[in-house]
């Protein structure tokens, strides 16, 4: 059996029983386990299958998601930590972005207490936590309002963040994967994270564990544009471990 054929079948194997040993695999296809572990490690840059301690699983595609209304409600405990977590990497006198989202929103809490910060985001909600806060700075992107949501997008937004340079920039996103990086599944909602990526000195990862080994259609950045990762603490060891492997500095809450 030819390597293309045998990856093809790996992959096939692997939905059909979500996961499997490197063991189990070698048997399966009769070959030795360095030969299996070089198709797994060809894989998992495809980002069709995740690799594990000892094995593979079948990595989770993003699609879709939830309106803005169904997603608030989706693991609060974690995404309330993740955002007082997140608020003690800001620094008195930082610029920041805070991209829109469920996450992001739970920094703004945690960050009234500053004297001097200057906040942008495309965030109508975000803006809106920070109207009586008149001792910091906020600017609003401008934009599209995405349907079913409070996020500014498109030819404006991005123009905007074009004019900018900002110490750190906070990124949610439904997909982040230790090798494909972020992903989305939408691909107008990409370009203005592309750009709040660029004009940020510090990339921090905003994500509750449910998004992390995750991959959908669109790549947003490499994982190596990620300085930090702030996750919760049911994130496995074995996930983690893969982000610490590509230099993400790593914060549990």
């Amino acid at each position: 059996m030819i390597a293309v054929e045998r990856k093809q079948r790996i992959i096939e194997y692997v939905k059909q029983h979500y996961l499997a040993s490197v063991a189990q695999l070698a048997k399966e296809f009769d070959v030795h386990e360095a030969t299996i572990r070089r198709d797994l490690s060809e894989i998992e840059k495809e980002g069709t299958l995740r690799r594990t301690h000892g094995g593979v699983v079948l990595a989770q595609d993003i699609s879709s998601e939830p309106n803005f209304s169904e997603r608030v409600m989706e693991n609060t405990n974690e995404k309330e930590r993740i955002g007082a977590l997140a608020a003690s990497l800001i620094e008195e006198g930082d610029t920041i972005i805070l991209d829109s989202g469920t996450t992001t929103l739970q920094i703004v809490k945690h960050i009234l207490n500053f004297n001097q910060l200057t906040i942008i985001t495309n965030d109508i909600n975000i803006a809106v936590e920070l109207r009586n806060a008149s001792h910091l700075k906020v600017f609003v992107t401008g934009g599209v309002l995405t349907p079913g949501s409070f996020m500014l997008n498109g030819m404006h937004t991005n123009e905007m963040l074009r004019t900018v340079q900002v110490n750190k920039a906070f990124i949610g996103t439904p997909a982040i994967n230790a090798r494909s990086g972020l992903m989305h599944f939408d691909d107008q909602l990409v370009p203005a994270k592309k750009e709040m990526i660029r004009v940020a000195r510090e990339i921090i990862v905003v994500a509750d564990h449910t998004k992390l080994g995750r991959v959908s259609l669109h790549n947003v950045s490499s994982i190596n544009d990620v300085h930090h990762l702030v996750t919760d603490v049911g994130a496995s060891k074995e996930e983690i471990d893969l982000f610490k492997q590509e230099n993400v500095q790593i914060f549990q809450a």
